[in-house]
């Protein structure tokens, strides 16, 4: 029945929406839980003697007698059972044996079950230890230690208990749980291949850890690099090696992208972005698309099942060794990466899970305690801030406390140098049945706050920024949410959180294709964004600069459609964000003038160059330093195809063009000492221009806006941007002695672009404009920017 509905599921129409496609995706997810089901498991020992079964037979077909049919006395328990200890949460191992332990505050009943993969795929429990609430429970903490021989066992919980759902509770020992604090989840072993039965949702259990399980850190140790000298590149791990141009000994994998580090090292990327690792279904929307005639996949991730498991999938080995080769594989991307001086940080999901509203499937946290880790109404309703029918209840103190736990084990077992925490908005917004006692252990005076209240000193932020763990690891929130809380600029930070600023990247698309009125904004926005964050006490790297990501246009689409094009997705192309503030450049499509495909070039060396001078940190997203074009979807959540994956064959022709372009840009920025700065620039370093020295424009008709920058390394810079559709022709700063010479210049073609020391007819190049600088004068054609350097004058006349 459900691999029936979801194979003929027709996914619904709606209004495209208002606030972003991942908006738009997480409403329409609400739907594609309803009806999902899961066949129970067989339950074992319920019949009252066991050495008896009854069966009903009739010789003659006419007739049923009760049979009895004596069966062999059941084989003696295969484990010691002992009370255990209510802490660590999770599986331990230790003392020659396992110690488990769970915490739910409402279950009357609590069994232990432990299987084996060949009873896992047939939905059978190998033996189950029903836990005493007497001496296996410490409080609202479920807790056993076993002794015995855990080789090819997973295991997974039942938990009993009133199913009463307009009370907030989903207790049903039919169902086998996932452990929140297991450490790899096993189910499926191949990405995208049905389980059982065609099933979309087959049944999960958990890693049984053992002492043995070690892996060779080689004395890897946290870089520990400056954030200001960061330069980020948004990735999603099966995407960049999947597509058979990559030619990845592991395609889609973890080590699929070790192979490729050496390529980001050349870019100059000092540090990945990994989109969502922990454990999720891609076959969570899996549905047919007669567009493309495939099937739809859960692609981006953002709807986690597990927040200790790293996506089994992603390994070259799937579920090898019951999901310890997820883990290593994991990590030894991690210890590769530091080797080659890059960091790692995750994309983290712990606004929601993938257990959906009311109608969605129950694995793991609806069924142990739902009313304590979902934000839930009086009636039981959920919230939904996240657009995906529930919301964590990140501020209650169990929820808020395995938060921290995960982040911790990310950091301390994983090596991981950061996170950066989808729609975090939510996780400053008040938990369900709020209330200072409950939090705070007292009374506030004056204060009364509903569920869902943001919160102005939210105890989750508190306890990550004060924690002696995390404080120390990049922290960058995705600053708004999909309940219309926006708060970039705004987040309660603890002088530590960094922001995705949404802000820049808005500006600078505006600026950039021209629009009036933006010119004061986009200096802001090269200077750090002090508008947002120096009030605040933060600096500008805790601004996270980017003009793409995975959600909206590529860089390449951005410069070539006016209007998305998002038909493949098969929703009538009512789906995603309708405001791009995007620009074709004078012709919709790929198909295009040669003029036009000259300007789109200029425009994406504009858009880069830009991202490169400003303070702060630069993030681009995965093939944008090509070219990378999807055809102008900006919704692209549902496809496992050509249409995300990086194209190693496309970026192979981009080499000597806008790929060269991005990676001189990127060691120019890292050579620089004053385009990564600490503090806001102040001006002893900066002086505005306009086409004149020091007479800068800031009229809402301007589009040009010019600065000097002096840099200890470099010596003085003078950049500008003329986003005007009109040549210009700018007058330079008098500086006696010196001359400026050309170093970048968008407008030219490639490799004239970008100067280099070792560039064939490169004086050939610098003397075609060496009557304009004799002059102090600089000519810039419509829609390009420059980049020019002081050097002693060493010019002699006869």
């Amino acid at each position: 029945m459900e691999t029936q509905f979801l194979h003929n599921f027709t996914i619904p129409n709606y209004r495209s929406p208002k606030f972003s496609s991942k908006k738009y995706l997480r409403r329409r997810k609400n739907e594609l839980n309803a009806g999902i089901t899961s066949k129970p498991f067989e339950n074992s020992g319920t019949n009252p003697n066991p050495y008896i079964t009854l069966s009903t037979a009739s010789g003659r077909g006419d007739a049923e007698t009760a049979v009895v049919v004596e069966k062999p006395p059941p084989k003696p328990p295969s484990f010691e059972v002992f009370s255990g200890n209510p802490m660590p949460f999770g599986a331990t191992p230790g003392d020659g044996g396992v110690n488990f332990s769970v915490v739910s505050s409402n279950a009357s009943s609590a069994t232990l079950c432990l299987i084996t993969l060949s009873d896992l795929q047939e939905r059978r429990v190998t033996e189950q230890i029903a836990l005493n609430p007497l001496t296996n429970k410490t409080g609202d903490v479920w807790h056993v230690f076993l002794k015995g021989d855990f080789e090819d066992m997973v295991y997974a919980y039942r938990f009993d208990g009133s199913f009463c759902p307009e009370d907030g509770l989903y207790f049903d020992s039919s169902k086998l749980l996932i452990d929140p604090y297991a450490k790899a989840v096993v189910s499926r072993g191949e990405y995208g291949a049905l389980g059982t039965g065609d099933e979309c949702w087959p049944q999960m259990a958990c890693l049984v850890p053992s002492t043995t399980d070690e892996f060779d850190w080689e004395g890897d140790l946290p870089l520990k690099l400056p954030q200001r000298d960061l330069f980020m590149y948004e990735m999603h791990v099966r995407g960049f090696t999947r597509h058979e141009s990559s030619n990845s000994k592991y395609p889609g994998t973890y080590l699929g992208v070790v192979e490729k580090l050496d390529y980001l090292k050349k870019l100059g990327v000092n540090c990945i972005e990994l989109m969502p690792c922990h454990e999720f279904n891609e076959l969570e929307y899996y549905s047919y698309n007669p567009v493309l005639g495939d099937y739809k996949m859960n692609f981006w991730g953002y709807s986690t099942i597990n927040y200790f498991s790293p996506m089994a999938r992603y390994s070259s080995s799937g579920i090898g060794n019951y999901g310890i080769g997820a883990v290593n594989d994991f990590k030894y991307l991690v210890r590769e990466a530091h080797k080659r001086g890059i960091e790692v940080i995750m994309d983290v999901v712990f606004n929601h899970t993938a257990e959906g509203n009311e109608n969605g499937p129950i694995l793991s946290f609806r069924g142990l305690d739902n009313s304590v880790f979902y934000m839930l109404a009086p009636k039981g309703e959920y919230y939904n801030y996240s657009g995906c029918g529930n919301t964590f209840n990140c501020n209650h103190p169990i929820v808020r406390q395995f938060i921290v736990d995960s982040l911790r084990y990310w950091v301390t077992e994983m090596h991981v140098d950061g996170f950066r925490f989808d729609l975090a908005s939510i996780m400053t917004r008040s938990s369900s049945l709020w209330d200072a006692v409950n939090v705070y252990g007292s009374a506030i005076e004056g204060e009364t706050v509903t569920t869902g209240t943001p919160l102005g000193s939210p105890p989750l932020v508190d306890m990550i920024s004060n924690d002696p763990i995390l404080r120390g690891v990049k922290l960058i929130a995705e600053a708004w949410d999909c309940g219309g809380l926006y708060q970039v600029g705004m987040f309660p930070h603890w002088s530590i959180w960094s922001e995705w600023n949404g802000k820049y990247r808005d500006t600078v698309r505006q600026f950039i294709k021209g629009t009036d009125g933006f010119s004061g904004a986009f200096a802001e926005c090269l200077c750090g964004s002090p508008n947002l964050y120096k009030e605040g006490g933060r600096k500008p790297w805790n601004s996270i600069n980017f003009v793409c990501a995975h959600d909206g246009f590529t860089l390449a689409d951005l410069v070539t459609y006016n209007n998305k094009h998002n038909l493949a997705n098969g929703e009538e192309n009512k789906d995603g964000e309708d405001h791009n503030n995007s620009w074709n450049c004078g012709q919709e499509g790929e198909f295009a003038s040669i003029s036009v495909k000259k300007l789109r070039r200029r425009q994406m060396r504009n858009f880069f160059l830009c991202l490169m001078v400003s303070q702060g940190v630069p993030m681009i997203y995965m093939g944008d330093e090509y070219g990378h074009t999807k055809g102008g979807n900006n919704n692209t959540y549902c496809h496992d195809n050509f249409i995300n994956y990086f194209r190693w064959d496309k970026m192979e022709e981009a080499s000597s063009d806008f790929f060269r372009f991005c990676c001189l840009v990127s060691k120019f920025r890292h050579e620089c000492e004053s385009l990564g700065l600490n503090d806001f620039l102040t001006a002893e370093r900066l002086q505005w221009h306009g086409y004149a020295p020091g007479i800068p424009d800031w009229s809402d008709t301007s589009r040009f806006v010019a600065f000097t920058l002096r840099d200890s390394v470099k010596g003085e810079l003078y950049i500008a941007f003329n986003a005007s559709h009109v040549a210009v022709t700018v007058a330079l700063p008098e500086r006696p002695g010196y001359r400026w010479d050309p170093l970048v210049d968008t407008g030219k073609p490639a490799p004239f672009d970008f100067i280099t020391d070792d560039l064939p007819d490169r004086q050939v190049a610098i003397r075609q404009y060496a009557h304009f600088l004799d002059n102090n004068l600089y000519p810039m054609i419509s829609y390009s920017s420059i980049i020019l350097s002081l050097s002693p004058d060493t010019t002699t006349y006869s």
